[in-house]
C-alpha cells in the first residue's frame, strides 16, 4: 500500500517538473521576446506609480483647504452654518474617496501595516469632524472651538499621510533604479539562470521525495514552532514597547474579564487612572528622550509596587497609566496610592518645569468597590478619570479616592497629606 502511494507520489512529482520545466523555458522565450518592449515601458510605469502621491496629496490638501480653512472661518462667523455643513460634508466625502482609490491599489507586505495604521488615524481625525458637524446641525455656534486642537489633529493626520507619501515616492524611485541597473546583466544571464533553475528543481525533487517519510513528524515540529510563534507575537501585540507594560489593547481585553470576575466573586475591585504631572513642560525642558527615561522610570516604580499575580498595570497612553486591582480594600488602595506617589517622588527625577516640586510627580484617581451585577462597565473608569482630574484641580502630587460607582456625584475621600 505505501509504495502504491509512493508510486502515486513520483508520478505527481514527475509531472510537476515537466510542468515547471515547460513553463521556465516558455518565459524564458516570451521573456526575451518583451523584455526590451518592457525596457520602453518603464517610465510610463514609473510615472504611473505616482499616482496614489496626487492621491494622497490630495486628502492633505482636503484637510488643510478644506476642513481646516473651513472650521477657522465658522469660528470666526465668515460662513453660514449651512455652507460650513456643506464643506465640511464634501471635504470628508472627498477624503474617504481618495483613500478608498489608494488602498485598493497594490501593497506590500510591509507598506500594508503602516497603510493600516494610517487608515485608523484618518477615521479617528475624521470621528472629530463629524462631531464638529453634528455640533453645527444641532445650531450650535463654533466660535468657542478650539483652534490648537483642530491644528494638531490636522497637523498629526497629515504627518501620517506624509509618511506614506516619502514611501510611495521612494519605492517608485528604487524600482527604477533596480530595473535599469538589473536590465543588462539580466538579458545576458537569463539562459544561465535558466539551466541552473532546472537543475535545481531536479534536486529538489529528489531530495523532497526522499523526505516524504519524515513529512508528518517535520509537520507537526512546525506546527509546534508556530504556536510558539504565535504565543510570543500575540505577546508583543499586548505590550507597550517603550515601558514593558500592557498595553491599551491588552487593558481593553483584560478589564471585562476582571470585572466579570470580581462581579461573580462578589470581590473588591480597584482601578486607578494615573498621570504624570507637567509632563509636557518636562519634555520641552528637557527633551523626548528624558521624557521615554521618566515614562520608563514610572513604569518601574509601578511594576515593582505591584507584583501580586492579579496585579495588573497599563500604558493607556501618552503619560497615562491605568492600574487594576482585585481583592483589595479601600484602605489598601489608598495606602498603595499613596506609596506610588511617594515611591516616584523618591526617584528624584529633576522636574524644572514643575509648578509643584522640583521632582517628577505623579496624580492618581482612584475608584475603589464591590463589584456587583449593578456595576456599570464604563462607569467604573469615567469615575476615576473624575478622581484624576481632581487630584490635579487640588493642587497634584497626590490621589483621590471614591467608592461611589453611581452616576450621580459620589462622595469623594481625600488624602490628608497633600504633598507641595
Amino acid at each position: 500500500m505505501q509504495f502504491i502511494e509512493a508510486l502515486k507520489l513520483k508520478s505527481k512529482l514527475f509531472f510537476l517538473f515537466l510542468l515547471i520545466t515547460i513553463g521556465l523555458m516558455t518565459v524564458g522565450v516570451l521573456g526575451t521576446m518583451h523584455i526590451n518592449a518592457m525596457k520602453k515601458n518603464i517610465d510610463s510605469l514609473y510615472f504611473g506609480s505616482l499616482i496614489p502621491v496626487t492621491e494622497l496629496n490630495d486628502i492633505i490638501q482636503t484637510y488643510n483647504n478644506g476642513l481646516e480653512s473651513t472650521l477657522f472661518k465658522a469660528s470666526r462667523l465668515e460662513l453660514s452654518p449651512d455652507e460650513t455643513l456643506r464643506k465640511i460634508e464634501e471635504s470628508l466625502k472627498n477624503i474617504e474617496a481618495k483613500w478608498l482609490s489608494y488602498s485598493q491599489r497594490f501593497k506590500r507586505d510591509e507598506e500594508l501595516v503602516y497603510m493600516n495604521y494610517a487608515a485608523s488615524e484618518i477615521e479617528n481625525t475624521n470621528k472629530y469632524f463629524l462631531k464638529l458637524y453634528t455640533y453645527v446641525k444641532k445650531g450650535k455656534s463654533l466660535s468657542s472651538l478650539n483652534i490648537n486642537t483642530l491644528e494638531k489633529k490636522i497637523f498629526f493626520v497629515n504627518g501620517v499621510i506624509e509618511k506614506l507619501i516619502n514611501y510611495e515616492v521612494s519605492i517608485a524611485q528604487y524600482e527604477r533604479k533596480k530595473f535599469l541597473q538589473n536590465y543588462e546583466q539580466t538579458l545576458k544571464q537569463l539562459g544561465i539562470f535558466l539551466v541552473l533553475i532546472i537543475l535545481a528543481v531536479l534536486i529538489i525533487s529528489y531530495y523532497v521525495f526522499r523526505s516524504i517519510q519524515k513529512d508528518q513528524t517535520q509537520l507537526e515540529l512546525a506546527t509546534s514552532r508556530l504556536k510558539k510563534a504565535n504565543k510570543k507575537l500575540e505577546n508583543v501585540s499586548y505590550t507597550d514597547v517603550l515601558t514593558g507594560l500592557h498595553n491599551r489593547r491588552y487593558f481593553n481585553h483584560i478589564y471585562e474579564r476582571e470585572l466579570k470576575r470580581a462581579k461573580r466573586a462578589n470581590n473588591y475591585i480597584t482601578f486607578m487612572m494615573l498621570d504624570i504631572d507637567y509632563f509636557k513642560q518636562y519634555n520641552d525642558t528637557y527633551g523626548h528622550l528624558e521624557g521615554d527615561f521618566a515614562l520608563k522610570s514610572v513604569a518601574k516604580v509601578l511594576k515593582d509596587r505591584l507584583k501580586r499575580p492579579s496585579d495588573y498595570v497599563f500604558r493607556l497612553g501618552g503619560e497615562e497609566f491605568g492600574v487594576l486591582l482585585s481583592e483589595t480594600d479601600e484602605s489598601n488602595s489608598a495606602k498603595l496610592a499613596r506609596d506610588i506617589c511617594d515611591a516616584i517622588k523618591a526617584r528624584e527625577l529633576k522636574h524644572e518645569g514643575s509648578k509643584i516640586s522640583e521632582y517628577v510627580t505623579i496624580s492618581i484617581g482612584v475608584v475603589c468597590c464591590i463589584a456587583d451585577d449593578a456595576l456599570d462597565d464604563e462607569i467604573m473608569i469615567s469615575r476615576a478619570d473624575e478622581m484624576l482630574y481632581r487630584a490635579k484641580e487640588e493642587g497634584r502630587d497626590r490621589y483621590v479616592i471614591t467608592s461611589n460607582v453611581s452616576r450621580a456625584k459620589a462622595q469623594i475621600i481625600e488624602d490628608d497629606v497633600l504633598i507641595a
